[in-house]
């Protein structure tokens, strides 16, 4: 992943994330001040990434609150303490070239699964947008914490999306634009994945069919790998 430090492009990547953290709550994603969203940033000759900041209204968010943090110590410029969250937003970073957008998030049918500790399987073959067989659920640790960082990356291993026990999601994307799309799309998921267990049931797919949704969504073309792989027309 490229990053760069242009100014013009920083007050770019600073105003979407303000529009698509006031897009969390008529997205359904999140309410109040829950949920946390960044983008891979480079900021005087520093790796690192741009993010919401904690416990701000996001009716009140501007684009000069949004926190500056370095990839490598995580030490953190700007006028406000970056999200609770940050550290799996870092390390993910670290751990993922290929990723250039983070959204941490609370939706309802996802986390009313991730309190069973349950993952998403492959019940419907659009699970296969978050880039395997399955959706993982990470195990519990405290927000905020090494270990639920660790947690979060184990889950996210292969994938492009995973839950969070007792707690949230998490998408990532190459771009704000496709990591928001997906969280989305797991949501609606998690939604009918719901319905399902509780009108008798669904019948999950098997792996070999799976697998073949896989290959047919790598080879869609850019779309199926960095805008959430929307459903082939």
């Amino acid at each position: 992943m490229t990053t760069t430090h242009d100014p013009a492009d920083a007050s770019t990547h600073r105003a979407a994330l303000v529009a698509h953290a006031l897009s969390l709550s008529p997205s359904g994603l999140s309410q109040g001040t829950s949920g946390n969203l960044s983008v891979r940033w480079r900021e005087a000759g520093c790796e690192g990434m741009l993010i919401t900041p904690s416990g701000v209204d996001y009716r009140r968010l501007q684009p000069g609150d949004i926190v500056f943090v370095q990839l490598h110590d995580g030490a953190w410029q700007g006028p406000l303490k970056p999200s609770s969250e940050w550290r799996f937003h870092r390390d993910i970073y670290l751990a993922r070239p290929e990723v250039g957008a983070v959204v941490h998030a609370h939706p309802t049918h996802t986390t009313a699964l991730a309190v069973q500790r349950r993952g998403i399987p492959a019940f419907h073959y659009m699970v296969a947008v978050a880039g395997g067989r399955d959706i993982r659920c990470a195990p519990y640790a405290t927000y905020g914490t090494e270990t639920l960082s660790r947690h979060a990356l184990a889950a996210l291993a292969d994938r492009r999306a995973c839950l969070l026990a007792n707690h949230g999601m998490i998408a990532v994307g190459a771009d704000l634009g496709s990591a928001f799309a997906l969280a989305i799309e797991v949501e609606q998921l998690a939604h009918q994945y719901l319905l399902a267990l509780g009108t008798g049931g669904p019948v999950l797919l098997p792996d070999d069919e799976m697998d073949r949704v896989l290959d047919a969504f790598r080879s869609y073309g850019a779309n199926a790998q960095s805008a959430a792989a929307q459903e082939p027309a």
